[in-house]
């Protein structure tokens, strides 16, 4: 099968990109020729070496820049000739609709960041794939219909994206909690603060690291700094490679107010952490909804302070926890994500082919 992938650009900040560079190349893996169409950026060279096609394509989002985008991406379509194409985020659905109907190519789309209202365009597609249970809900309440809609909870076990997971974890004060998040009101940072805070009267010896950058991160600071706990948090920025902290923690947390399916739940869990996860998308989902790690409430710093005390106070607890985030975890796998949406593919496709034969039949 010949699948060629589209995406706003390939720079290493956004999940939806590292969702879409491990389906290109895990179904590469597969067998199937890939293909990604983007704006460009940090893992085009990656996806060269895993032998997938790239193309330039821009998303710039002027009348203009994006007729010609349309124009470029449909000459591409009529020489690459990929059997379906797969859109990834609002932009790039929009200019692939009028290119499948116009080739008869499949569209399928896949909603990352379903909290955003421009989500519903990704209604466009022939099938529309939801990372997660609590997406595809939201998707049909908001007037997708409920045939074209597919779950493929999102997983990150046997990317290429960060190379061997061996690499030698870095040196942190024990205990060790753990956030790898942007630095934006949607990741509920303030709550982990105020939950952090709460704790280090009793557990002074803990330690709070936080990964990740964004516009709220001088905001954050000064939260941090105001703490009596502050000596015990640290900000390390971006990470490339923010596994290997997660390797080296004992608890990670993700107090997300809103989250379809975020990826770093399964790679804390590969890491082996004992993991906390609020009550949001597809979060419970991902933690087998509280078999695999504690669920609590969004923006309820309480309840977060309560669940890292269960933690800290035993280290018996804690180490049932790090087992349990073990719990079938063979699911997040970047081959099943694969396996599953070239599925959905192949379904799509016996539809299409089904529909041709009728309206040859007619005619």
């Amino acid at each position: 099968m010949r699948i060629l992938h589209i995406l706003n650009h390939t720079q290493r900040l956004n999940g939806h990109v590292h969702a879409a560079v491990d389906l290109s190349c895990g179904q590469k893996k597969l067998g199937h020729e890939t293909a990604v169409a983007s704006g460009g950026g940090d893992f085009d060279p990656l996806l060269t070496k895993h032998g997938v096609d790239t193309f330039e394509i821009s998303h710039e989002r002027r009348p203009l820049t994006l007729l010609k985008s349309l124009w470029t991406l449909f000459s591409l379509a009529r020489s690459w000739k990929p059997d379906v194409i797969h859109a990834h985020m609002m932009t790039s659905a929009v200019l692939s609709w009028p290119v499948s109907k116009l080739l008869r190519i499949p569209l399928v789309t896949t909603v990352h960041n379903e909290f955003e209202k421009s989500a519903i365009l990704m209604g466009l597609g022939d099938r529309v794939i939801a990372v997660s249970k609590a997406v595809r809900d939201s998707m049909e309440k908001r007037g997708v219909s409920a045939s074209k809609l597919e779950v493929v909870l999102n997983g990150t076990i046997g990317s290429v994206r960060e190379g061997p997971r061996n690499s030698e974890p870095p040196s942190v004060r024990h205990p060790a909690i753990l956030v790898v998040a942007g630095l934006h009101p949607r990741k509920g940072l303030p709550y982990l603060l105020e939950a952090f805070e709460t704790i280090h009267g009793t557990f002074p010896e803990a330690n709070l690291y936080i990964v990740g950058d964004g516009p709220y991160k001088d905001q954050y600071r000064e939260q941090a700094e105001a703490q009596s706990s502050s000596g015990n948090i640290e900000f390390l920025g971006g990470q490339k490679d923010p596994f290997k902290w997660m390797a080296a923690a004992d608890i990670f947390v993700l107090p997300s107010l809103a989250d379809p399916a975020p990826l770093v739940i399964c790679e804390a869990r590969e890491a082996g952490c004992a993991v906390i996860g609020s009550d949001v998308g597809g979060i419970p989902q991902l933690l087998e909804h509280g078999e695999a790690g504690i669920v609590v409430p969004a923006e309820n710093a309480e309840a977060l302070a309560g669940a890292l005390s269960t933690l800290l106070a035993d280290p018996d607890e804690l180490a049932k926890w790090k087992e349990k985030s073990q719990l079938r975890i063979e699911y997040l796998t970047v081959d099943r994500v694969a396996r599953e949406t070239c599925e959905i593919y192949d379904g799509l496709r016996r539809s299409f082919g089904k529909l041709a034969l009728e309206a040859g039949t007619h005619t």
